[in-house]
């Protein structure tokens, strides 16, 4: 049996891929490997309860007493496993900013980190046998557990200065995508007394015209009535809310490179050590932790892995450039309220987000995807190595390439079947003519040996 989690879990198309019967014996698995009690918890996608109760009924079937949380973000579900002792383990139902046609299984260690890879190897093993089930009197039984969101937004207002923010009068706008956070975040900004525009708050789970990954061209009802509400700050999460974007005042799209490297600065301002972001993310970042008296330390891509790193290593701080922060003072996960809730507090200390934005070193990237079957992704890192020999080549997650004046970052997406290429330089010419370069090659390459 081949590799089933990607980088976040297992996501498959509901009733194709993602099947009850599969559902069901993911469950077997992970009830077999954390035994014990697990909660779960689902975002707000129309298939969340079937492959709830499919996963649900497998780990009972193995003797697990199951815990259901609720509909909440997946740093919600990580809070709780983490602070639960009698917990061993989560499950969280969800596939992010997939599509709605997705849904998807992600498993949480008993600390409340996402399963490393070793767990994941575990599971899949499990998974492809025949799992034994326990006698009918030893059966694992259901129990509803609410206040769960409640609890996790009391926890990030432990971390923020909240009497600060209460009294600075602040507005925003936010846009949940009808996901995970479409109660959170509404209760978190109005314990921070700020005042808030909603769009999207409401636990649909599908939009069919705002796919709920939170890129600009997804976003533009968010960017026009950030400006037209005359908010301070524009907000915008992805499904299950472990991830949160920004629009300043002025409508400008905030990329998350940009949000990870002010509060870099932010936290290296209190405590200096290192921070930890995947090869992906720009130089700019690594300019200002440098500049800032930190140290950067590079990851293949995968916030599990990130937030490994920093455990192993005490860093100060951690991310992703898709907007996924990580606040080791909170909890090792990417964390979207914990941002917002920082960059709140970031904007009463320091000013408006579009003078911030300013004092940045500018870099320019452009993000390529190209469709690529998983069967051959392998023989196109093989032939990029063949077209790169004569540079300084990079394998910890993919390939990055190095010139004297930026990066090509080429690497498998390890939750679709598509080829990222990001070409980074100060010369925008120069990462536009470099992301054109490779992605004809990975084309060519394709073109030639479907």
């Amino acid at each position: 049996m081949g590799r089933m989690f990607g980088t976040n879990g297992v996501r498959g198309i509901v009733n194709s891929d993602m099947t009850v019967e599969l559902a069901l014996q993911m469950g077997k698995a992970i009830g077999s490997m954390y035994k014990g009690v697990v909660a779960i918890a689902t975002d707000t996608r129309s298939s969340a309860e079937m492959i709830r109760l499919a996963v649900s009924s497998g780990l009972m079937s193995v003797g697990v007493k199951v815990l259901n949380i609720g509909v909440l973000p997946t740093p919600a579900l990580q809070y709780y496993v983490k602070t639960h002792g009698n917990v061993d383990g989560g499950v969280m139902i969800t596939a992010s900013h997939n599509p709605p046609q997705f849904n998807g299984i992600k498993c949480i260690s008993h600390d409340g980190t996402e399963a490393n890879r070793a767990e994941e190897e575990g599971i899949e093993e499990l998974y492809a046998t025949e799992i034994p089930t326990v006698p009918w009197n030893s059966l694992g039984m259901t129990e509803d557990v609410s206040g769960v969101a409640e609890a996790y937004i009391d926890e990030i207002l432990n971390h923020v200065d909240v009497e600060f923010i209460r009294a600075s009068g602040l507005k925003v706008t936010v846009d949940c995508a009808n996901g995970a956070a479409f109660n959170t975040t509404p209760m978190l900004l109005r314990r921070l007394n700020v005042k808030s525009v909603t769009l999207n708050c409401n636990p649909e789970g599908e939009i069919p015209d705002h796919p709920s990954e939170p890129t600009e061209e997804n976003l533009g009802e968010l960017i026009a009535m950030t400006q037209y509400s005359e908010s301070d700050l524009g907000i915008a999460h992805d499904g299950d809310a472990d991830r949160c974007v920004f629009i300043t005042r002025s409508g400008k799209y905030v990329s998350g490179d940009k949000s990870l490297a002010l509060m870099c600065r932010y936290a290296l301002d209190r405590r200096k050590g290192s921070v930890v972001t995947p090869v992906s993310t720009s130089s700019m970042v690594e300019e200002v932790v440098v500049g800032n008296g930190g140290t950067i330390d590079y990851t293949a891509v995968g916030s599990p892995i990130v937030a490994r790193r920093m455990m192993d290593s005490g860093a100060v701080f951690g991310g992703e450039e898709n907007g996924g922060l990580i606040f080791p003072e909170i909890q090792y996960c990417r964390d979207g309220a914990m941002t917002l809730a920082k960059m709140i507090e970031l904007i009463v200390r320091n000013g408006p987000l579009d003078d911030q934005i300013a004092t940045l070193p500018v870099y320019h990237t452009f993000k390529v995807k190209v469709e690529c079957p998983d069967k051959l992704k392998d023989r196109v890192i093989r032939h990029i190595i063949n077209m790169s020999s004569d540079q300084k080549v990079d394998d910890t997650d993919g390939l990055k390439i190095s010139y004297d004046d930026g990066w090509v970052l080429t690497r498998p997406s390890g939750t679709e079947p598509l080829f990222r290429i990001y070409s980074e330089s100060k010369d925008e010419d120069v990462a536009l003519a470099r992301a054109r370069k490779y992605e004809k090659m990975v084309t060519d390459f394709l073109a030639e040996n479907r």
